[in-house]
């Protein structure tokens, strides 16, 4: 197969997930084929007013919709799966994915009205899947969810094996190690790149197993056996479900599951065999009351100081059916995300200011691998290629320093951003061009209809506020006949600043009255000189910037 033109190499195509945590998505393109892996949607950052969450730009797949194969899924984490529900609206193509994986995107897919027209394929480890030029292998992996696979993409121009989130748990509570054998199988084969997990490059040594969390809350149990326990995790991590439950049962404790996410996840994970929760140890939000604090443990969602969150409620006394009392343990079972950590230190100060005890500490490993878990599967892949994905830059930039001491040079590690198109076969490899790449927000119903000037927009009156003029204007004769008048939201408080707002006013009237005086009658040149006025008016006694609308009627 020739391999001259830059048409017969691969080209992997990153659309998301390689500036931030999150948004994960990439299509992999050979000839008239190209397949989707991953899927994923990102949190709005603190300024993005209103935005309920970010999904990627589609542009390139839009374009290409009749190459489009299907989805390949790695696991079931939000920043994985949380855009199909969007993107499937504008790429429906059959998704593959292990059960658990699977069983979580049915349920997104249920809530979405999707689920009768998106078809769907439950895949298991060692299996193969052909679509157009490619085949795909799911490889056993371990991550802080279930079923999670890394991915070994056969193309004619070479083999790509793809991580997805990683880690090496030898001891998982839940089914095998990482199939490490397989992945040295593949690097005898021969790869052409590895696209790996960098999430924890900058950390050296391994990675703890989950299994030491448990017994860390052993230890807890066991010091607080008269104490209310209440633990916070991430809904998603379905092992630490499991320790927690196991402990809770060793100690003749009842479990309570609180908050929307853990509840639905708690309850696929259970019915697909995921989850083993001992008879009776499970009871409702309303029965807590009939036992004592020292025979319950609540698990709850929260654990990143979300406001709406089960957790977040309790703390701020809002919560219709926990109230927090001294007698209450809070364990932390998860770190604080990047920019998160204000958000969790809040409402640790609250729950201490309510008496309860809180634990953050010990009670959390991650889910992805550190330095000399990334040497070893580089070691055992040997690709000829090393991309770093699935970071921030500077995650990024250490999981390539990791790569210059396995001998890798700046030649073979390739640094992609979103939107590089990577032409790569034995020969070579090189960004040949660029295309769409971003963020379409998605608040409330609408999916894309916020853009960046209303962000900005939004912006601006979050931080300065809003003063609108009415006037209304005889179309006839050109005169105002009533008006101007001022209103201002978010601005000043008016009833405290009569002063200002009576001045304000007389910059109004005499711009009004020089508007007159010169005969001007369009209107947009009326409101111009408005803003103008009243602006520099208001900058130049506040220093601050109000939007101001004028607001003409015609009478």
């Amino acid at each position: 197969m020739g391999k001259e033109s830059n048409n017969q190499k691969l080209k992997i195509v990153p659309l998301g997930g390689l500036e931030f945590i999150g948004m994960n998505i990439t299509a992999f393109e050979y000839d008239d084929s190209i397949i989707i892996v991953d899927c994923g949607m990102s949190f709005p950052e603190y300024d993005m007013y209103g935005i309920d969450l970010c999904v990627p730009v589609l542009t390139y797949l839009q374009e290409n919709l009749d190459k489009v194969k299907g989805f390949f899924i790695t696991h079931g984490h939000e920043d994985h799966i949380g855009a199909l529900p969007y993107v499937l609206l504008e790429v429906n193509v059959p998704i593959y994915a292990t059960k658990l994986t699977m069983g979580l995107i049915d349920h997104k897919l249920e809530e979405h009205g999707l689920l009768e027209t998106t078809k769907r394929k439950v895949v298991t480890y060692g299996q193969h899947i052909n679509l157009g030029c490619f085949r795909v292998e799911f490889i056993k992996t371990n991550h802080s969810i279930q079923d999670a696979a890394a991915l070994a993409i056969y193309s004619p121009a070479g083999i790509v094996v793809h991580t997805g989130d990683f880690k090496v748990d030898y001891t998982p509570v839940y089914g095998d190690s990482i199939d490490l054998q397989r992945f040295g199988e593949l690097g005898k084969k021969g790869v052409l790149a590895l696209m790996s997990d960098s999430t924890n490059a900058e950390r050296p040594g391994s990675t703890m197993s989950e299994k030491t969390v448990g017994k860390a809350f052993e230890a807890i149990f066991r010091e607080h056996q008269n104490q209310r326990i209440i633990v916070a995790t991430f809904a998603s991590n379905v092992d630490r479900v499991q320790q927690i439950i196991n402990t809770a049962y060793q100690f003749g404790r009842k479990v309570c599951v609180e908050g929307r996410s853990m509840v639905n996840i708690i309850s696929i994970a259970s019915e697909l065999g995921y989850l083993s929760i001992p008879a009776n140890t499970l009871v409702e939000i309303d029965q807590l009351k009939d036992y004592p604090d020292e025979r319950t443990v609540l698990i709850t969602t929260g654990s990143q100081g979300e406001p709406l969150a089960a957790l977040s409620r309790m703390a701020t006394g809002i919560h219709r059916k926990v109230k927090i009392t001294p007698n209450d343990l809070i364990v932390f079972s998860s770190n604080p995300i990047p920019g998160n950590e204000k958000a969790v230190s809040n409402i640790i100060n609250e729950l201490y200011r309510k008496s309860a005890e809180v634990i953050f500490q010990d009670t959390h490993v991650s889910g992805h691998a550190c330095q000399e878990e990334i040497k070893l599967i580089y070691s055992l892949v040997n690709p000829k290629y090393a991309i770093p994905i699935h970071g921030e830059f500077k995650h990024r930039k250490a999981a390539a320093g990791v790569l210059k001491e396995l001998g890798y040079d700046k030649d073979h590690i390739l640094m992609l951003e979103s939107g590089d198109v990577l032409a790569i076969d034995e020969t070579g490899a090189e960004v040949i061009d660029k295309v769409p790449a971003g963020t379409v927000f998605v608040d409330g119903l609408g999916i894309g209809d916020v853009g960046n000037i209303v962000l900005h927009d939004r912006r601006h009156l979050a931080e300065n506020g809003i003063v609108i003029v009415v006037m209304s204007m005889d179309s006839a004769s050109g005169q105002i006949v009533a008006g101007p008048d001022m209103v201002s939201r978010g601005f000043i408080y008016v009833r405290e600043s009569e002063n200002l707002m009576e001045e304000a006013q007389e910059v109004l009237n005499d711009t009004v009255d020089r508007i007159m005086e010169r005969n001007i009658t369009d209107w947009s040149k009326i409101k111009s000189e408005i803003k103008d006025n009243l602006g520099s008016f208001l900058w130049k006694k506040t220093r601050r910037n109000p939007m101001i609308i004028p607001i003409i009627m015609d009478v």
